[in-house]
């Protein structure tokens, strides 16, 4: 374990990607092969490999406990430290007694420690056995340790980088180990049959998540012609993306974040369950109305305000379900038939994939999944019998020009959705890779001027600074009422400035955050605006990111709550009422 944390340190103070992934192909290449396939795990900032559904269950207030029971120091002391270093491994490092001076723990047997502890049920339980594995840590062990309970290695690594070092430790192809890796999900054993050499062996695991395929965005359709001519283009909705993967009885639905998310959609999961070969699939998860425009008789998506009530749950009820209905829209598909798909052009897999959702049409069409008779909802939309099916293929257009691609674009935005994907016919699918054959292209909603009324430390590098602010637009009789919050958009000096000028000008202090004076104005820029409970305005803004200090502007001359909700309702699909005088 010591000479993994030593690694880990060597490998955080560089920044250089090609010493990083030297300095881990070293490591790697002197470890018997199962200590070098835990490290490929811990590396890639993860305790279990990804096909696996084993989770350590330890939350970070269970390893505050640990460390300060350890520490013997105060809250405030912990809390000091954090500030100063932005994560709690390194504050621990710091505060470790000097009479921890370590042992023989190896990654194998700290990865049985944490089996223990994952299997271990009641957080006192877990807190004694978190306490009983970092007594046998010093502090750089602890350092380290910490940080993969917490889940937050840290050290400027990705699994793209481990995968490039395991190719260079076994002198194996770069692009075999990637394509190892992405069928088995698990780097530890794709490490294995590196240092066997015997990557061809790898074969697809499903029910692990694939990367997604991502999209440049492009400012205008002049931009994406000049890319390519032949496009297949779709809407860009705006739903959460989710892949999902199905046979043999078994469906599990994943977020691009690569987090399980089937819980939350519990009427898709009949309709895949009836999937009698291994099929994966990519598309958007949308909340549906049978109101509305669409380019099929079945409906048309809703804003991603109403989904958003579905998200995060883990139990929805039959009312949330006939209150937030949703569909599946399937724009891919990356495994069928016994085979990656995803090695075909988007031509084939286009017309594979029309073929397999006419398939699910007709098994839901015939009663497949009623089982808990949320498989197709019956709506009152002025026609008996009215429903929408659960799985839709994604309607696609074709252009070879600008004025195509306008027109086309126009019509999205009428049907309720975001703007555009534009896709090359002849390009392959990349598994979590941004190229040029995927554009997005979508329309700018005004920004707002905002006042700062709150500001927080931030983590990693901007621990030390206030970096995360919460802002306000105007209400009424001109009250300050908060709309939504960022983190991003300045500049390293300008938020070191800032965090002077904050700490001047504080209301009141609690630590780890603070009420400020409301005197800055920042422009702020977001994707859309939502309905929420949250804010005291009302609304809250959707993937807010600063655009600029407007030192220029007083307080007086900020946006107002009326303005919010005017670009609220201009927003397609939106649902509101009067605009609040």
């Amino acid at each position: 374990m010591l000479r993994f944390a030593q690694l880990c340190d060597q490998v955080s103070k560089t920044a250089k990607k090609l010493e990083k992934r030297r300095l881990v192909a070293d490591y790697l290449r002197a470890q018997p092969e199962q200590t070098a396939s835990q490290a490929a795990i811990f590396l890639s900032g993860e305790v279990y490999p990804a096909f696996s559904e084993q989770t350590l269950n330890v939350g970070g207030s269970t390893v505050w406990r640990a460390v300060q029971q350890i520490t013997g120091h105060s809250e405030e002391q912990m809390a000091q430290a954090y500030r100063r270093h932005g994560d709690l491994g390194s504050a621990a490092h710091e505060l470790w007694p000097s009479e921890f001076t370590g042992s023989v723990l190896t990654l194998p047997d700290l990865a049985k420690l944490l089996d223990d502890i994952a299997a271990s049920r009641g957080p006192s339980v877990k807190l004694e056995k978190v306490v009983a594995l970092l007594r046998q840590c010093s502090a750089l062990e602890a350092k380290y340790v910490i940080k993969i309970l917490v889940g937050d290695l840290r050290i400027g690594m990705r699994e793209s980088l481990v995968e490039e070092a395991i190719a260079i430790a076994y002198e194996q192809d770069d692009l075999a180990v990637r394509r190892a890796n992405m069928l088995l999900g698990d780097i530890g054993e794709t490490l294995r049959l590196a240092a066997e050499a015997r990557l061809g062996e790898a074969r697809m695991r499903l029910f692990h998540p694939i990367g997604f395929m991502l999209a440049n965005e492009v400012k205008s359709s002049e931009e994406a012609i000049s890319c390519f001519t032949d496009a297949q283009i779709e809407d860009k909705y705006d739903g959460i993306r989710a892949q999902v993967h199905c046979g043999d009885g078994r469906v599990r639905i994943f977020s691009r974040t690569q987090d399980e998310i089937s819980e939350s959609f519990p009427e898709l999961i009949p309709i895949f369950e009836a999937v009698p070969e291994p099929l994966v699939l990519d598309g958007e998860i949308l909340a549906w109305s049978t109101a509305g425009p669409c380019p099929e008789p079945t409906g048309s998506p809703l804003p991603f305000s109403t989904l958003q009530r579905r998200l995060g749950r883990k139990r929805v009820s039959g009312k949330m379900m006939q209150d937030v209905p949703v569909a599946y829209v399937a724009f891919d598909i990356l495994f069928a038939s016994g085979e990656l798909t995803i090695d075909r052009p988007l031509l084939e897999r286009s017309q594979m994939l029309t073929q397999v959702v006419s398939r699910l049409r007709a098994a839901e069409s015939a009663g497949v999944g009623r089982a808990i008779g949320q498989s197709t909802l019956q709506f009152d939309s002025g026609e008996a019998g009215s429903e929408f099916p659960r799985v839709i293929r994604a309607p696609s257009f074709e252009a070879h020009s600008a004025a195509e691609i306008d027109r086309i674009f126009s019509e999205a935005r009428a049907r309720g959705n975001e703007g555009l994907v534009i896709k090359n016919r002849e390009s392959l699918y990349m598994p979590g890779r941004r190229g040029g054959a995927w554009l997005k292209m979508k329309r700018e909603l005004a920004t707002l001027d905002c006042v700062v009324t709150a500001v927080e430390f931030g983590n990693g590098k901007r621990a030390p600074v206030l970096s995360d602010y919460t802002f306000a637009v105007r209400g009424p009789e001109g009250r300050l009422v908060n709309v939504g919050k960022a983190y991003s958009g300045l500049t390293d000096l300008e938020i070191a400035e800032m965090t002077e000028w904050f700490k001047l000008h504080t209301i009141t202090d609690f630590g780890h955050s603070r009420l400020v004076e409301p005197k800055i104005v920042l422009e702020v820029a977001f994707n859309n605006i939502m309905r929420s409970d949250r804010h005291e305005s009302g609304f809250a803004l959707r993937f807010p990111r600063i655009v600029r200090l407007r030192p220029d502007k007083p307080p007086e001359e900020a946006d107002t709550v009326r303005r919010v909700e005017e670009i609220y309702l201009s927003q397609p699909g939106a649902r509101g009422n009067r605009v609040i005088g």
